[in-house]
């Protein structure tokens, strides 16, 4: 087996290129930055409230030999969104890759959705999305970058749920706002492309995807035996946002062990 070099280019295919991963800190966030940072991208970290949680992202990307930095925005507020960009402008000057990871899902049961939480989960899970790619997508063309634009959804973006009738819709609409967007800067050379996660463990949900009766009903329920792992998204956003992937806009792939698949 031939080992490569881990300075060598194929090792750090996005060497040279900076990243902004929203909702950077937790879980498949912290993933996809830390694969970013491996494979040799600047990543900004962006988080809303554990600026320790950043950090420690921040200083593991670093340890693998690539910059990094952890910028507080709420990516629902507008201003807060382009001072974000403003400040990795004034570092960077550039934007290559954008990651709308940032996302939020109180369960409530559809007859008692307050009107405040359908409106912050709008504005985090849509609107943020839609300001963070319209501001990355400015410096895109105004640079001449072919960027790479990659919106995490959800599997819910194609399925309802009793307690997500409030962040279904959300989903479903980041992947629409990706296709026309992939139309709209397809002539820049820049892809936009949607991710889709199936059941994913992560530190928020890992006692409950432990349990001895849950964990039972994913095996037999997922095609492949097992929930996911943040890495396995982190994966496939790293080859949307590489070179190797250039010819891939407007798409949605699922990361779901084929449980989608299965619909039975």
């Amino acid at each position: 087996m031939i080992k490569e070099d881990p300075g060598s280019p194929a090792a750090r295919p996005l060497a040279g290129r900076v990243a902004v991963v929203t909702g950077g800190s937790r879980g498949i966030g912290r993933a996809i930055a830390g694969r970013l940072g491996r494979d040799g991208a600047s990543v900004v970290v962006n988080y809303v409230q554990d600026r320790r949680a950043a950090q420690t992202v921040v200083q593991t990307i670093r340890s693998a030999g690539s910059e990094a930095v952890a910028l507080r925005a709420d990516v629902a507020s507008k201003a807060a969104v382009d001072r974000m960009f403003a400040r990795v402008m004034a570092r960077w000057d550039r934007v290559d890759i954008l990651v709308n990871n940032a996302g939020i899902c109180p369960f409530v049961e559809f007859l008692d959705i307050p009107e405040d939480v359908w409106d912050r989960v709008q504005g985090v899970n849509l609107k943020g999305t839609f300001l963070c790619t319209q501001a990355a997508a400015r410096i895109m063309v105004d640079k001449g970058i072919p960027g790479r634009i990659i919106s995490i959804s959800s599997v819910n973006a194609l399925v309802g749920g009793p307690l997500q009738a409030h962040y279904t819709p959300t989903k479903a609409g980041q992947v629409s706002l990706m296709q026309s967007v992939a139309v709209a800067l397809g002539r820049q050379g820049i892809t936009c492309n949607s991710v889709l996660p199936g059941s994913i463990r992560t530190d928020i949900n890992a006692r409950l995807l432990d349990d001895p009766e849950i964990a039972r009903a994913n095996r037999e329920w997922i095609p492949l035996g097992r929930v996911g792992d943040p890495q396995d998204v982190a994966g496939v956003v790293a080859f949307l946002a590489s070179d190797e992937a250039a010819y891939i806009s407007g798409a949605e792939v699922l990361v779901d062990g084929a449980s989608f698949a299965r619909r039975e």
